[in-house]
């Protein structure tokens, strides 16, 4: 019975530290779109599907993932503490590459039936093609519009329907940093697209 138990435990043990081998790693040079694209060809695979599935244009979702969880698969909010010293959960439910919070998520798994999960890319991405679209549907801020996209990203669509964000200087300030950095990202795509949908007619995964 001891030895089954033990047995089982290596078989868990072994299977987690599968999965966390099969994590990719942040990329080494995030400020450089041509360059995250080049490290991980599947990315921009994924980048593509979402712009063609939703009209998001890829810059604009990489800067997201940029800012929310800095390409780390798994990434979690900030701890919550009570009187300021003990820990009490997470700020947020937020989870993943795209920082995607609990209800978004399923709301966003009930209108397309795609179970998916945040620690994967391509859901992550198709999450955020799929918001930024309902933004533009529901509150016509175009999805080129990286600042107001982001704010309403953030505080949620109903949030930034109240203006919620004009009270947030910080926020912002991360929006108009977003707004940069998609910017930064479509000029390096531009010169390195073509490349790399040429290299996608041969890659073999």
């Amino acid at each position: 019975m001891t030895w089954v138990c033990v047995s089982r435990a290596f078989v868990a043990l072994g299977a987690v530290l599968f999965l966390s081998s099969c994590a990719t790693p942040p990329p080494d040079n995030p400020n450089n779109l041509c360059a995250i694209f080049e490290q991980n060809p599947d990315w921009f695979e994924a980048a593509v599907e979402m712009e063609k599935a939703w009209g998001t244009p890829i810059q604009v979702a990489m800067a997201f993932v940029k800012q929310e969880s800095a390409f780390v698969h798994d990434a979690l909010p900030p701890r919550d503490y009570v009187l300021g010293i003990l820990p009490w959960g997470r700020v947020s439910s937020a989870y993943g590459y795209a920082q995607a919070q609990d209800p978004a998520w399923s709301d966003y798994q009930k209108a397309t039936g795609n179970g998916g999960s945040r620690t994967n890319f391509d859901d992550a991405l198709q999450f955020i093609g799929w918001y930024t679209n309902e933004t533009y549907r529901q509150l016509g801020v175009s999805k080129w519009d990286v600042y107001r996209q982001y704010l309403a990203y953030h505080e949620g669509r109903g949030g930034f329907k109240r203006g919620s964000f004009e009270r947030k200087p910080e926020l912002k300030r991360v929006a108009r940093k977003v707004e940069q950095q998609a910017k930064d990202y479509g000029w390096q795509l531009k010169g390195c697209r073509q490349r790399l949908e040429d290299n996608l007619s041969w890659w073999p995964f």
